[in-house]
């Protein structure tokens, strides 16, 4: 299909870990009443099969066909099922947490995850969608393209907050390692689209992140008509 949503409405947020991305998309999508997509959990879910399988995850042939056969159920309520498993405390957990990256980084892997995330998009008539690469390689063209940014203080205390068996100084280091990774890998970097409205959410609330993308929002909406 087109990535390109003309007849539909898209918000694509992007954002390094901790930013806000989960907690301003789930909101946001409640307030416009549009579904939610949080695509960082389906790299999660191929993680966590692979892990499941006792593939190694810098396998990339072998994570690939994880990720092409990989049964995946996202429900509304945050449920996540991968291969018939109720994954949704594990795949949050250390051990997918350390080995998300490696995976994410494998280029198959991420073309059978965009389709599937346009599918969704098309089969939903359009979503809010939050990752890393929304805004500049599934989506460009969306209605509205956000990149969420925090300082790297705020996001390792919002994710110890998150996290009860690890501490501050150890997520400060994985968000550090997973900002690196994420940066500097081949396959679709995460980077801020051109043309997309950056916010630091630093020193915002939700409330506040919110309501400017509502904003944002009845902007696009009204300069498209």
């Amino acid at each position: 299909m087109s990535d390109s949503p003309e007849e539909m409405v898209v918000i694509a947020i992007d954002g390094p870990a901790g930013s806000g991305k989960s907690t301003v998309a789930k909101l946001l999508a409640e307030r416009v009443e549009l579904p939610y997509l949080d695509t960082g959990a389906m790299y999660r879910a191929v993680t966590f099969a692979s892990i499941a399988a006792g593939i190694d995850p810098d396998d990339a042939d072998e994570v690939t066909a994880a990720a092409i056969n990989m049964d995946l159920r996202m429900d509304v309520d945050g449920t996540v099922v991968v291969n018939g498993v109720d994954a949704t405390t594990q795949i949050r957990g250390p051990e997918v947490t350390r080995a998300v990256s490696s995976v994410a980084s494998h280029p198959k892997v991420r073309k059978e995850l965009v389709s599937r995330q346009r599918e969704w998009a098309r089969r939903n008539g359009g979503g809010v969608l939050e990752g890393r690469d929304i805004g500049t390689v599934v989506f460009p063209n969306a209605t509205l393209v956000i990149y969420l940014t925090a300082s790297p203080e705020v996001r390792a205390a919002r994710r110890a907050g998150e996290v009860a068996d690890l501490d501050y100084d150890t997520i400060a280091a994985v968000i550090a390692r997973r900002d690196a990774l994420d940066q500097n890998r081949q396959a679709d970097p995460l980077k801020r689209a051109d043309g997309a409205t950056e916010i630091d959410t630093t020193y915002l609330t939700i409330d506040e992140v919110i309501d400017v993308l509502v904003h944002q929002l009845d902007r696009a909406l009204s300069d498209s008509e």
